[in-house]
Parts: C-alpha cells; sequence; structure tokens
C-alpha cells in the first residue's frame, strides 16, 4: 500500500483535528464546533437485521449461484428478457455486499461475498478495438453480447473498488478504482464551443450528445476519494473541475441539480436525488482532504436545502430506491463530518416507511413501481435493483457513526 495513502484510523482522525481546529477559529459557530466532539454511537439492531434479512431474501430469488457464475438476474420473471443482469443491477448487489461488510459484529461474514462480488466485475469487462477498455452495460463475450460503455456504471464501478480498499486496505481494490477512474473521465467533453463547455458525456459512443449530472458528480465524488487515498494532486484537480462544471452549468438551486445539457444548449430540467448525493458526497470528501472549509460548508448547505425539497409533498417517496439510496448514504458520509440529526432522521423515515409498505413478507423483497420508486406494485417482478437499494440504506443505517467516514 503506498505510504502516501492514510489507514482509515488516520483519516478520521485527521477530519477531527480539522474539526477542532475550526471550532477554535470559529467560536460561537456551533455547526463548526459540533464537528469538533463526534461521539461514536451503537444504531438500534433493527437496520442490520433488515439487512441482512432483505440480502438473504435477495441471494434466495435473484443470485445465480456458482452454477450462473455468481451473477444475478435482472428480476425474478424468469420467462423473458436476459439471463443476467446488466451492469447497473450488478454494481449495486456487490455495493449492497460491501455495505454489509461494514455492519459492526457481522460485518465480517459477509468478506467472502464482497469479495467474490467484486471480482466479479471482471464479467463486464472488455477492451474495445484500438484498445479502449471499460465496463460494459450487458456482458460481452462468452457470457453475452456485450454493451455500450456508459461512464456513470464505471464511475460507481470505481466507487465500489474504492469501498473495498477502505475494507481491506487490499492495493489491488485502489489499482482498480483507479483504472475505473481512467475510464470515467474518458467523459470529459473537451468542444470549447458548445453552451457551458465542458461536464461529462453519458456514454462512450460517437453518436452522445449529453452531458449528464450523474457522470459529473460520480466521477467528481471517485476523484475526491483516489486524492484523500493517493495525494495525487492530478485527482484534486479533475475532481474540483467537474464538481465546479455541474455548480456552474446545472445547478438549479443549493442541492438541486437538472439532470443534463444537451450539445444543442437543450436542458434536461428533471430532478434525482441521486444528484443531489453525488455533490455532498464530494464536496464532503474534498473538506477532508484539502481542509478547506468552503467544501463542508457547500455539502451542509446542500444537505439543507436539499432536504427541505425532498421531503416536501412526497419527493422521496417518489425518487427510485436506488436513487434514494445513493443520496441518504452520502448525507451520512457528510453527517460523519458534521453531525446533524436530520440527516440520519430523514434516512430512517424513508427506510421505515418503505419496509412498511414496499416489502412482501411472504418472500422478504421489495416492490415499486416501473420508475423503481413510489407505492408497491405488487404484480411487477422484484427487482435486483431494488432490493440492493433496500440493503445498502438498511445497512448504512446499521453501521456506527465512527464508521460513516467510509460509507459512500
Amino acid at each position: 500500500m503506498p505510504t502516501s495513502t492514510p489507514t482509515r484510523t488516520t483519516r478520521v482522525g485527521r477530519v477531527t483535528a480539522v474539526a477542532l481546529v475550526l471550532g477554535v477559529l470559529a467560536a460561537g459557530a456551533p455547526q463548526a464546533a459540533e464537528a469538533a466532539t463526534p461521539v461514536a454511537t451503537t444504531p438500534d439492531p433493527v437496520w442490520q437485521q433488515r439487512a441482512s434479512a432483505t440480502y438473504d431474501a435477495m441471494q434466495d430469488a435473484l443470485y445465480t449461484g456458482s452454477a450462473g457464475h455468481g451473477l444475478y438476474r435482472e428480476n425474478t420473471d424468469t420467462s423473458t428478457g436476459n439471463p443476467y443482469s446488466f451492469l447497473w443491477e450488478y454494481r449495486e448487489a456487490t455495493q449492497a455486499a460491501l455495505d454489509l461488510q461494514g455492519l459492526p459484529g457481522v460485518g465480517p461474514a459477509y468478506a467472502n461475498s464482497a469479495a467474490a462480488r467484486v471480482a466479479g466485475f471482471e464479467h463486464y469487462h472488455a477492451v474495445a478495438p484500438g484498445g479502449r477498455p471499460g465496463y460494459e452495460s450487458y456482458l460481452p463475450a462468452p457470457l453475452g453480447t456485450g454493451g455500450d460503455v456508459y461512464y456513470d456504471d464505471n464511475a460507481v464501478v470505481g466507487l465500489s473498488f474504492v469501498s473495498q480498499y477502505q475494507a481491506t486496505d487490499d492495493p489491488a481494490a485502489l489499482d482498480h478504482a483507479r483504472a475505473a477512474f481512467d475510464i470515467a473521465v474518458r467523459s470529459w467533453n473537451s468542444d470549447a464551443s458548445l453552451t457551458c463547455p465542458g461536464g461529462s458525456d453519458w456514454i462512450d459512443r460517437p453518436d452522445n450528445t449529453t452531458r449528464a449530472a450523474n457522470v459529473t458528480g460520480l466521477t467528481a465524488q471517485l476523484a475526491a476519494h483516489l486524492y484523500e487515498e493517493t495525494k495525487d494532486a492530478a485527482y484534486l484537480r479533475w475532481s474540483t473541475k467537474l464538481y465546479d462544471w455541474n455548480n456552474r452549468c446545472l445547478r438549479e438551486s443549493p442541492g438541486l441539480y437538472r439532470n443534463s445539457l444537451g450539445d444543442d444548449g437543450s436542458v434536461d430540467p428533471t430532478l434525482w436525488t441521486y444528484n443531489s448525493g453525488a455533490m455532498i458526497g464530494t464536496a464532503t470528501i474534498l473538506y477532508r482532504a484539502t481542509d478547506d472549509p468552503k467544501y463542508l460548508q457547500q455539502a451542509a448547505a446542500a444537505a439543507r436545502a436539499s432536504l427541505r425539497y425532498w421531503t416536501t409533498d412526497d419527493r422521496l417517496q417518489q425518487q427510485p430506491a436506488i436513487f434514494n439510496a445513493f443520496y441518504l448514504k452520502d448525507l451520512l458520509l457528510l453527517d460523519s463530518v458534521q453531525h446533524d440529526p436530520s440527516y440520519r432522521a430523514a434516512a430512517e423515515q424513508w427506510a421505515t416507511a418503505t419496509w412498511r409498505d414496499n416489502r412482501d413478507p411472504a418472500t422478504g423483497l421489495f416492490h415499486f413501481q416501473p420508475s423503481g420508486g413510489g407505492d408497491p406494485a405488487w404484480d411487477r417482478p422484484a427487482a435486483t435493483l431494488d432490493q440492493a437499494a433496500m440493503i445498502q440504506v438498511f445497512a448504512a443505517l446499521g453501521w456506527s457513526s465512527d464508521r460513516l467516514g467510509d460509507v459512500s
């Protein structure tokens, strides 16, 4: 492991020390002072129980086992569709295992599953003619027919490698995270003639015309993690460049980001929770990595404003569960640096209501509308993506508060 890479203990200690300095410099600023005195708390065991129960249900219904190369089906309907899931579903199931690995007490029992799922990413990896590598949206030969390289998929695969590195200190996981970043950052659009030049293309294809908030924010978050772990200044430059573009070109208001900007100048104004989350997560990690208080201030402002929006008129409930998993985990990440009880309260309220309303007690599986959110559609096949989302949120709520710095 590189000597410049801080251990998890060092990282937490450094954040606490910085917060103490901020508390001294900003006497009378209650948020800074509050950040100076984090107290480890033990979460309600119900979250670990729900995470484990949902994981068991997902494995029973959707995991293909060793005969199926350790992959997942897209949903419980085996009569149509592909024999295996797309990369997106596989990544989220993998992240679910990684988040279970972080649970106090029972976490080590999931270490082998997490390692196997992470290793399984290679099933989706291919090198296109001309030597252009990437994790494809569907399995390449021999297991499938391949697919396009979506840059948001590759950014979140990189985030999973970071999670595995933080859990194990395995330098190979960090190497894979860096390689995934090299794929994701190819998304940067260098056409200076476009409206608001820059930003990240959505898909690695010549006919792509979309620069997307999700790719830009998630790649910024991955770069921030890699800077924190390696101190390679190139990652800091990329993270701030990507983060600043989203704020300059797609921010509607603090914590809310329009979906995308077309090369023709058109804007898709749709708001998604995971775009809020990626920017909160990026700012939080940049604060930890640089000691610059502006990033903490920006993260907190985005969190407060976005929570006001998303918790009004059942908007959070209507969002896809997997997008909420990103958002709520990024709020918990921020909470690890600057405590605000509203972050956990929002996550617990949504998780409690979803367990009550969307879970089939006979199967232990969750059902949502075709959008991936909203009220249960009991006749819709249970989807891997939805089960993985719930496991991630339940598991993160089950982590001890002194570990939440590794939750993103």
